[in-house]
């Protein structure tokens, strides 16, 4: 059975790295939801019924699911050791860095040169009847601007991730009536308790 994604040092150099904050998510996704069906299949126990070489003759189509369906007991096991600890990770790690694009950032390295561009387009003198495109200007945005909205396209791409995992886990183990918001925030109030 595959692990959960262990949790990274979160401080906001973390989340201003945004090429390893973005290897993480990458990695822990690739691991868990993008790989749920091989994760799931590793969980069926081969040979239940042992080898019968008739089975070999005969091309045997079945329902889809029917054969490859997996123990409730697999699956939930599965849900709880493994799945939702990694979206824990994920949340946790998606929350934190959503605070930091929050917070002011008074480390900021570029907040001095960004002042200067400011001050000098405040400063310039446009005509532009001589240049129509010289009243253009084009600030540039802070990190945690720019984190901040790196935030909101992971979070949407979480919310993909997870419904396609939660889809693929309904047709191996069974639909459940729940949503996966749903049974993972059921989860993580068991796992405060």
């Amino acid at each position: 059975m595959s692990q959960p994604s262990e949790r990274p040092q979160l401080t906001p150099q973390f989340c201003f790295n945004q090429t390893a904050l973005r290897d993480f998510l990458r990695i822990s996704r690739g691991t868990i939801d993008d790989s749920i069906t091989q994760n799931l299949n590793a969980l069926l126990t081969p040979a239940q019924r042992g080898f019968d070489p008739a089975s070999t003759s005969i091309r045997q189509l079945s329902a889809p699911g029917s054969s490859r369906a997996i123990s409730s007991e697999h699956c939930d096991e599965f849900k709880t050791r493994v799945l939702f600890p990694s979206w824990k990770v994920r949340s946790d790690v998606l929350d934190y860095c959503a605070t930091v694009a929050t917070s002011p950032d008074p480390d900021d390295p570029d907040s001095i040169m960004r002042q200067v561009e400011d001050d000098k387009a405040r400063e310039r003198v446009v005509d532009e009847r001589l240049d129509p495109y010289s009243g253009r200007y084009f600030p540039q945005e802070a990190r945690t601007e720019s984190l901040a909205m790196l935030m909101r396209n992971e979070r949407a791409v979480e919310k993909i991730i997870r419904m396609r995992s939660w889809g693929v886990i309904g047709e191996r183990c069974g639909f459940s009536s729940e949503m996966a918001d749903d049974a993972f925030d059921k989860w993580r109030a068991t796992e405060r308790m």
